[in-house]
C-alpha cells in the first residue's frame, strides 16, 4: 500500500487515461469505478488487476474483496479531492481500479455448447443500455450475450457501473460477420427471436417461454434492428403496449422479454 500525494506521480499515470476510452484500450485496460463495482472487480478472478487508487474509507469498504485475490494488487491512497480531480467530481465514492482487458473472442460454435439463453445485441450503442441489457441478463440466466456491429463496448466504464458490474460476469463474445452469425445460431438449435415495436409481430405472451435455447435479439434506440437481421429471425415479437406509446427503451424491452424467457 502507497500513499500518493499528487495525481502527477508516475506510479498512477495511468488513471490519468480514464477520461478517455481510446487510450485506455491502447494501454490494454478498463476501469472500474465505485465501491461496490470494484469489490465485484476484485471477486472475478478472470480480470488480473494493474492496481487500486482509493481514499482511506473506501479502501475499508473493499478490505475483503482484496482479501480474496490470491495476489493482492498495488493499492495507492490519496485523499478525496485528489480523487475527485481525475473525473471532477464524486461519482466514485473514493474508489477505482484498472484491470487489464481480455482480448475479445469472437462467436463459435464452442461459445454455445453449454448456452440455453443469450441475448445478440445490434447497433446498442448507449453504454447506459449495454450495462442494462447486461444486468438483466445477469438478473434472468442469460448465459451469453453476442456483440454485433455498433455495440458500446461492455467494459467501458458507464456500461460497467450502469451493469452493477455484470459485464464483469455475463460472459460477451464479438459477432464477426453480421447478420451471417446469426446463422450459426440457428445451426445451434436456438431459436432466434427478434423484437420488434411492429403491429404484426406475434404479441410476446403468446409464446411459451421455455423453448430449450433461445436466442434473443435486441436492436437499437430508436432505429431497432436493421431489416437483414429481422431477416435472419424466426420470429418477430412485440411487447404490447398503451397505444398512447410508440415503443419501449431497449433496456426495457430486452429485460421484460429476458424475464419471459428466463
Amino acid at each position: 500500500m502507497v500513499e500518493i500525494a499528487s495525481l502527477e506521480d508516475p506510479r498512477v499515470a495511468a488513471y490519468r487515461l480514464t477520461s478517455s476510452p481510446v487510450d485506455l484500450i491502447a494501454a490494454g485496460l478498463f476501469v472500474a469505478e465505485g465501491r461496490l463495482v470494484v469489490d465485484r472487480l476484485l471477486r472475478a478472478p478472470r480480470y488480473p488487476i494493474h492496481s487500486v487508487l482509493v481514499t482511506r474509507p473506501a479502501l475499508r469498504a473493499i478490505e475483503g474483496a482484496l482479501a480474496s485475490r490470491p495476489t493482492p494488487p498495488p493499492i495507492f491512497v490519496l485523499d478525496q479531492s485528489q480523487m475527485n480531480a481525475i473525473v471532477g467530481f464524486n461519482i466514485h465514492r473514493g474508489c477505482l481500479a484498472l484491470a487489464e482487458r481480455p482480448a475479445r473472442e469472437t462467436l463459435s460454435a464452442a461459445h454455445l455448447t453449454a448456452v440455453r439463453r443469450l441475448a445478440a445485441l445490434e447497433g446498442v450503442n448507449n453504454p447506459d443500455n449495454v450495462g442494462g441489457i447486461f444486468r438483466s441478463a445477469a438478473a434472468f440466466g442469460v448465459d451469453l450475450v453476442v456483440m454485433g456491429p455498433g455495440c458500446s463496448d461492455p467494459l467501458y466504464r458507464k456500461a460497467i457501473r450502469t451493469s452493477m458490474a455484470a459485464t464483469l460476469h455475463v460472459p460477451f463474445v464479438d459477432a464477426g460477420a453480421w447478420p451471417h452469425a446469426l446463422d450459426l445460431l440457428r445451426d445451434a438449435g436456438f431459436e432466434r427471436i427478434a423484437l420488434t415495436p411492429a403491429a404484426d409481430a406475434t404479441p410476446l405472451d403468446a409464446l411459451a417461454g421455455d423453448a430449450a435455447r433461445v436466442a434473443l435479439m435486441v436492436g437499437a434506440e430508436g432505429d431497432g434492428l436493421t431489416g437483414d437481421a429481422l431477416a435472419h429471425a424466426d420470429r418477430r415479437v412485440r411487447i404490447p403496449i398503451a397505444s398512447t406509446v410508440d415503443s419501449l427503451n431497449a433496456t426495457v424491452a430486452a429485460s421484460i422479454a429476458l424475464h419471459h424467457f428466463r
